[in-house]
């Protein structure tokens, strides 16, 4: 009967969330022991049409896609192709970038960990210009787009000329800093290219979409054989001050950073993935990674956060409640995916929502803790305190940080408190919880700030929703 009443406390907890944050469709799936045990949909694939959904909607799942790219490497590692301590140049001799020296120490394990030096950087959006120049426009959308700016990124040779001349500093030598990089997992997609012999999308379809069973899975909705259940994308806009959900069927796609968070999936398939972490590399009865190659991803190599490391394509909080969480999310147009795996308890989880900025990460966290962890629906992982700081010491924070992506970030002092805004997200206050950090809330989700100095301690950067963003001096 308990185990009844979290269910429903947690179903209205997600319909109260689910309507606050406008989500037209939202589908979830647990598994305990590699067997569906809880299972919920809300909202529709289609809101127009007012068509269901099921474990077998169609949704993409961003950056989840990761973990099958450094699925991908390990399997070629076993095969003897390639070895994540080879240097990136001897299956991209091509790729430079304006360090030499730290170029030529590249390895794959630092593409993988994020820790090659890249910062954040315009490719992203280069790569799916042509997709993005193709959605619906609105009003002041009409005007002259900034994206007239930036030349289009089609192929990985084009990526790698793009890297190789734009003007920016690596954040330090290879393996010492950490930054989310979609370039990174781009660039491992080259190298299962150019090592397998076969276009990444390809190699995964053969060697771990197909032997996993993950039958409604791809990369193009055009290879899924028929297959109708498929959630339509929605996107958000403002107007007259309030916030609209508008139909914007159009999927960006990238060829040139699908390693980086171009797979469809849907419910049932991803909790097949999600086996090979749970299951020491098996899905049913079929090996996908050996034991030895799964350690490997989830060995926590470098701390990416307050209480949160990186494996390889995949997140790890050594300290979920006391268990080790394995993890990774996914968010873009018309996309935002959560993948969660307690190998410990033997559970699994995925979140898949057809809104870019739904709350699917707090939904499937808090699944976890309410309904296996015995903790309240709102209770936060991460172990802080709120200290005290004094007005001189909160202006320390103030400043603009802007990544090479466009991401501008406000910080300013109001009220005797530290604010953050950030284009595309409402003002959020920061409490203080020491060592140069700060505490916030972005989609119900408890995350931190971190302010890094530089030699002289004068602080240069922030790390923030995993990267690493400069202050620009005015």
């Amino acid at each position: 009967m308990k185990q009844e009443t979290e269910v429903r406390e947690f179903e209205r907890f997600s319909d109260e969330i689910l309507k606050k944050y406008k989500v037209p469709g939202f589908a979830m799936g647990l598994a305990k022991d590699g067997e569906l045990c809880y299972e919920n949909e809300f909202g529709h694939r289609d809101m127009e049409a007012e068509l269901p959904l099921s474990a077998d909607t169609v949704f993409g799942v961003g950056s989840i896609t990761k973990a099958f790219t450094a699925t991908s490497i390990l399997q070629l590692q076993e095969n003897g192709k390639l070895s994540v301590k080879d240097h990136v140049t001897k299956f991209l001799p091509e790729f430079r970038t304006p360090n030499e020296e730290y170029t030529k120490q590249m390895t794959i394990h630092h593409l993988l960990t994020h820790t090659s030096g890249l910062p954040p950087l315009l490719t992203l959006i280069a790569a799916i210009k042509r997709s993005m120049e193709k959605d619906p426009k609105f009003g002041e959308d009409q005007q002259e787009s900034p994206l007239d700016a930036i030349r289009e990124i089609d192929t990985y040779k084009e990526l790698m000329d793009s890297i190789a001349n734009t003007e920016f500093a690596l954040l330090g030598e290879p393996g010492t800093e950490f930054s989310y990089s979609n370039d990174a997992y781009a660039l491992l997609g080259a190298i299962i290219e150019r090592v397998s012999g076969m276009p990444y999308e390809q190699y995964v379809q053969e060697n771990i979409l197909e032997p996993a069973g993950m039958h409604n899975s791809g990369f193009h909705y055009k290879t899924m054989n028929g297959h109708e259940d498929i959630a339509v994308l929605y996107n958000m806009r403002e107007q007259d001050g309030e916030e609209i959900v508008f139909r914007s069927n159009n999927p960006w796609d990238a060829p040139a950073m699908r390693a980086a968070g171009f797979l469809k999936s849907t419910v049932n398939d991803m909790l097949k993935f999600t086996e090979i972490i749970r299951n020491s590399g098996e899905v049913g009865n079929v090996r996908i990674l050996s034991p030895e190659s799964v350690e490997l991803m989830t060995t926590p190599h470098i701390k990416c956060g307050h209480g949160s490391y990186y494996g390889y394509g995949l997140n790890i909080i050594p300290d979920f409640f006391g268990y080790k969480l394995i993890h990774h999310g996914g968010d873009i147009k018309g996309v935002t995916a959560q993948m969660n795996i307690l190998p410990e308890l033997d559970l699994t989880g995925i979140s898949l929502a057809n809104l870019a900025g739904a709350p699917s990460s707090k939904l499937l966290f808090s699944a976890f803790a309410s309904q296996h962890l015995d903790k309240s629906l709102d209770a936060s992982h991460l172990n802080v305190e709120v200290v005290e700081l004094d007005l001189e010491s909160l202006k320390e924070f103030e400043g603009t940080f802007i990544s090479g992506d466009g991401m501008i970030n406000e910080f300013y002092v109001e009220d005797g408190r530290l604010h953050l805004a950030t284009a595309g997200m409402p003002a959020v206050v920061l409490d203080p919880i020491g060592d140069d950090q700060f505490l916030l809330t972005i989609r119900e989700m408890d995350s931190t700030i971190r302010f890094v100095r530089d030699k002289d301690k004068k602080i240069h950067r922030i790390e923030f929703v995993l990267r690493q963003i400069q202050k620009i001096e005015k």
